[in-house]
């Protein structure tokens, strides 16, 4: 199967978009051989403003409708108590909110940008994708994420080297309780380590502490501007620790 031929298959379809990568190839596919799609952007605590804007622009780019539904993913408990099935109970308030809002439009089929590189048994969110009978073309397709990149290259999408962007909520250890307040502290450190040259890291939460991981290659970057994190880290954290097992 190819994109072409599934969106033959299903030429009306509702896209659950996250602006990333991966949506963002599969909503331009659509917009090529489908008869009509529409995206829908889940907004919640989870998602840094940047993902927004970037979701904004791509479906301005390509000309398709955008819905920005308002999640509030902080009311629910099975989802803040941060248990290891946290992107289970997660997914299913998002997908269930996405899903009312296609139906009312007249959709019936719902796809998101789930990848042939994503493992099933390492996310718990994909049984959740199963239970809304979610398709995911791009895996169906057998389209890896090298692949993805690539011809997202090719059809000119500002996208094709976004690093991957896990939802804040990955920043915060399992059985550590989620609040506003620890989101707010990742996405404002995350924010301002961008904005000295640092790309695809995470500022993860440990006990107060911010615990930086960068790739390997800008271990130099990090040691070079350390004065500088510090001040500006230790503005949400009580201290700042370079791990050492860096990002792959």
């Amino acid at each position: 199967m190819t994109l072409e031929t599934f969106f033959q298959e299903y030429p009306e379809t509702a896209i659950a978009f996250s602006g990333g990568a991966d949506s963002s190839f599969l909503l331009y596919a659509a917009s090529r051989y489908a008869a009509k799609c529409k995206a829908y952007y889940a907004k919640s605590a989870f998602q840094p403003r940047f993902e927004l804007e970037d979701a904004e622009r791509v479906c301005h780019e390509l000309k398709v409708p955008l819905e920005i539904l308002e999640t509030d993913i902080l009311s629910c408990r099975e989802v803040t108590d941060n248990p290891g099935n946290r992107c289970y109970h997660c997914k299913k308030r998002i997908f269930s909110g996405i899903l009312q809002a296609a139906r009312k439009d007249g959709f019936s089929v719902l796809l998101d940008g789930t990848n042939a590189s994503d493992a099933a048994d390492d996310r718990p969110g994909m049984k959740a994708l199963e239970e809304f009978r979610v398709l995911s073309p791009l895996r169906l397709c057998g389209l890896t994420k090298d692949r993805i990149r690539a011809l997202s290259r090719e059809a000119g999408l500002f996208t094709w080297n976004k690093p991957a962007y896990a939802c804040l909520a990955t920043r915060i250890p399992t059985g550590e309780p989620i609040t506003a307040e620890k989101l707010q502290a990742t996405e404002a450190a995350e924010n301002f380590l961008f904005s000295i040259g640092l790309s695809d890291f995470r500022v993860r939460y440990a006990h107060g502490a911010a615990r930086l991981q960068v790739r390997p290659e800008q271990l130099d970057l990090v040691l070079q501007n350390r004065e500088t994190i510090l001040a500006g880290l230790k503005s949400w954290y009580s201290s700042v620790l370079l791990d050492l097992e860096v990002r792959k």
